[in-house]
């Protein structure tokens, strides 16, 4: 995947580690959070090739959730919302600015970088013809869906995962990338996993992840909710508007462990040595699609058009450049995206 020469090395991330550093950057996201970011050059293009895994045809009733991953078919006809957006000129994607490797703001270049922000770019380029054609407005998690919803972005590009219950607010195509939900906690902690070893701990998690919907499920007695005493929130916040706040919290020793997903947690594992994933792996399987506002279906045909090419070309295709540039150092070994799966209309 082609740079420009003149962008600076990504090393300098690394020194987030401290909590300083990490803290002041929760108050840049919090002072930035809903409002368009300067956009940059940059991205990749889909490959040209066939491929990217075997298809296989899912057939769904409307009123039936039995395979969430299932999209509508691949299709580059323009519709009403793609007319929108050649219109305006712009793609307007909703990302995170602080996951480390996936979208986060490079902080000597002040760009835009990551796995996520590939993708919008190559999003735009199949769209407008230009990967730069892109506003981005940094959004937490617990605001995605509404940012869609009241149109305040075309896609959310955002390590969002897919299920039965997001698909009654909003739409998505075919999965981009596979991941699960894991324990982060300190390298000296005594946390082994999700497990019980986390009875009685401090876990946070972000609102409106799946992390809490685990949570939620089996905490093992960890103590993750936050405590209300009928007129504010207790200080001590265990839910957070957006997961970067948790690790912060994990740093300044407020929580004792955190629920994400693997995938950003080894991003968050790369930027701080003294935190480590627990466990021997994700006690979830999850798949991240591209969310857009429900019953855009030419947006989702279209989105799933540029993943098609975006997976061909198999070790050369654009989505294997994008992860060895910026997954492959924390989550080695993997040899191919997820295959797409489709639904009959």
């Amino acid at each position: 995947m082609s740079r420009p020469k003149d962008r600076p090395g990504r090393g300098g991330l690394r020194g987030w580690g401290g909590v300083t550093g990490m803290a002041a950057a929760c108050a840049v996201t919090a002072a930035l959070t809903l409002l368009p970011l300067a956009h940059h050059s940059g991205g990749a293009a889909g490959a040209d090739a066939s491929g990217g895994g075997a298809v296989t045809a899912v057939q769904t009733r409307a009123e039936e959730c039995t395979e969430p991953e299932a999209s509508l078919p691949a299709s580059g006809d323009d519709g009403p919302n793609i007319d929108t957006i050649k219109q305006r000129g712009k793609l307007i994607a909703g990302v995170d600015q602080n996951s480390f490797r996936w979208g986060y703001r490079n902080p000597e270049s002040r760009e835009l970088e990551g796995f996520d922000i590939d993708l919008v770019r190559a999003i735009a380029k199949d769209i407008l013809g230009d990967p730069d054609a892109v506003i981005f407005r940094a959004i937490p998690t617990n605001q995605r869906i509404a940012a869609l919803e009241n149109d305040r972005v075309d896609v959310v590009v955002r390590t969002m995962t897919i299920n039965c219950r997001r698909l009654e607010q909003v739409s998505f195509s075919t999965a981009y990338f596979q991941a699960g939900q894991q324990v982060l906690a300190p390298k000296k902690s005594a946390i082994t996993g999700y497990d019980e070893s986390l009875k009685g701990k401090r876990v946070c998690s972000a609102e409106g992840s799946t992390a809490y919907e685990a949570l939620e499920e089996k905490s093992f007695g960890a103590l993750y909710k936050d405590d209300f005493d009928g007129t504010e929130r207790d200080p001590d916040l265990l839910t957070v508007p957006s997961q970067l706040d948790c690790l912060v919290r994990l740093q300044l020793g407020e929580v004792d462990a955190v629920v994400t997903d693997n995938a950003l947690a080894a991003g968050q594992a790369a930027q701080d040595p003294a935190v480590e994933l627990k466990g021997k792996g994700p006690f979830t399987t999850e798949y991240y699609g591209v969310a857009t506002k429900k019953g855009a279906r030419d947006l989702v045909a279209r989105v799933n058009k540029v993943l098609v090419d975006y997976r061909a070309g198999g070790t050369n295709s654009a989505w294997m450049a994008s992860y060895r540039e910026w997954l492959a150092a924390g989550l080695p070994g993997i040899t191919a995206p997820p295959a797409p799966r489709y639904r009959g209309d």
